[in-house]
């Protein structure tokens, strides 16, 4: 039986980012973490079968520099220096309501790859000698005791820890195991997710398009390259996932429009259904959860991933300050804190994300009525806009250590 302080299960950017915020050398007291994965995030990150891309706001680029792989990220973060919402049919003829201009250097969110971020993730944790990665893994059995927990692999191997973390995406056999409930609800609708090139620069610029069914967001990457969010109906999205080559663009460049100049595909087109879900607790006898295994929100605003990091930014100041302390790091008092500082924070961001979307992915004619005189009025305040930008950074509320630059 190996022994471990932390064993976090999921190698995903959720786990990966723990692993660091627990384990990595920016620590002052690096504890030893154990990652176990079914796949193996090495053999992700080369085949780069992942065409999704992230917005990190200000305060996860700063967590960034805690976790020690700032320098990893940096040429490839394209800061986003302007966003414009439009509420309007796909072409060229949209109406923008609300915009935001950012100050050169000051821009609330810088856009990346998934693929970029887990590969500069792995490159650090290679560094550390207390991180272990056990690839191709799953759990067999879990025995959350109160003294100790212990996960057993489907190959009969046993890891024993303080802490078992969660980070597993939505369907969580650590949260099941535990018995925590996430309650919930599936939209009708899947997202679209892609990479193009295009002829002109974007110079920076987010753009987000609603449609009765939701949104369809141009995100600035480095380059003449952008993000493509595309949202539509479960079945009409892997309708137009299916088609030919030939016909997916044609039927791409009508909603994406000329104003960049002529496209090319990147990526193949993946389809990610959307769903808003979210735990009753975050944590459970020696057991804590981030990410998807805790919270799954709508992509409208871009802050799933980053609220993932921030739990694991939060955990990471209530474990090691237990561990600085020499107290037990799974003790049920260091988990209600955890508990307690994410939860609430969580579920009021989830909230005003599905009221959004809500709002927007309708086709109501007195609901867009509200809606386009709401957005334009927001345009004109200046100082709702400026709350809206701190938002967008990540600043606002209480930031844990890593978030704000420190390391763990």
């Amino acid at each position: 039986m190996e022994k471990f302080d932390a064993v976090v299960l999921g190698g995903g950017l959720n786990g990966l980012a723990t692993a660091l915020a627990l384990g990595g050398r920016k620590c002052r007291t690096p504890l030893n973490v154990a990652v176990v994965d079914r796949g193996d995030p090495v053999q992700l990150v080369r085949s780069q079968d992942d065409t999704r891309a992230s917005a990190l706001t200000y305060a996860t680029q700063e967590m960034m520099g805690g976790l020690g792989t700032r320098d990893g990220i940096a040429p490839h973060l394209q800061p986003m220096q302007s966003i414009v919402v439009s509420d309007a049919k796909a072409g060229a003829a949209r109406d923008t309501l609300l915009s935001f201009l950012f100050a050169e250097g000051k821009p609330p969110a810088a856009m990346i790859e998934n693929v970029v971020l887990m590969r500069a993730l792995l490159a650090e944790i290679a560094q550390s000698s207390t991180i272990k990665i056990f690839a191709h893994e799953t759990v067999g059995n879990f025995n959350f005791g109160p003294g100790k927990a212990v996960v057993e692999l489907a190959n009969g191997q046993k890891l024993k820890a303080d802490l078992i973390i969660g980070a597993e995406g939505r369907a969580s056999p650590s949260r099941v195991a535990a018995g925590i409930k996430m309650d919930g609800w599936d939209y009708p609708n899947s997202a679209i997710t892609l990479s193009v090139g295009h002829e002109m620069p974007h110079g920076g610029r987010a753009e987000e398009h609603f449609t009765e069914h939701g949104v369809f967001a141009i995100l600035p990457l480095t380059g003449n390259r952008s993000s493509i969010v595309w949202t539509e109906p479960h079945v009409k999205a892997h309708e137009i996932c299916g088609l030919t080559e030939l016909e997916f663009k044609a039927l791409l460049e009508r909603q994406f429009g000329a104003h960049l100049g002529a496209l090319s595909v990147l990526s193949k087109p993946q389809v990610h259904p959307l769903a808003m879900q979210l735990c009753g607790s975050f944590t459970a006898t020696r057991l804590a959860l981030v990410g998807d295994a805790a919270h799954v929100v709508h992509p409208l605003a871009g802050l799933g991933l980053n609220l993932g990091f921030k739990d694991v930014a939060a955990l990471s100041d209530c474990v090691m300050a237990a561990a600085s302390s020499g107290e037990d790091i799974g003790a049920s008092a260091v988990l209600d804190s955890y508990n307690r500082w994410r939860r609430f924070d969580t579920f009021t961001t989830a909230m005003m994300i599905d009221g959004l979307h809500r709002l927007f992915a309708n086709n109501d004619a007195s609901l867009r009525l509200v809606r386009r005189a709401g957005l334009r009025f927001a345009d004109k305040a200046g100082a709702m806009k400026a709350a809206f930008a701190k938002e967008a950074a990540g600043t606002a509320g209480s930031l844990p250590r890593l978030m704000r630059g420190l390391a763990a």
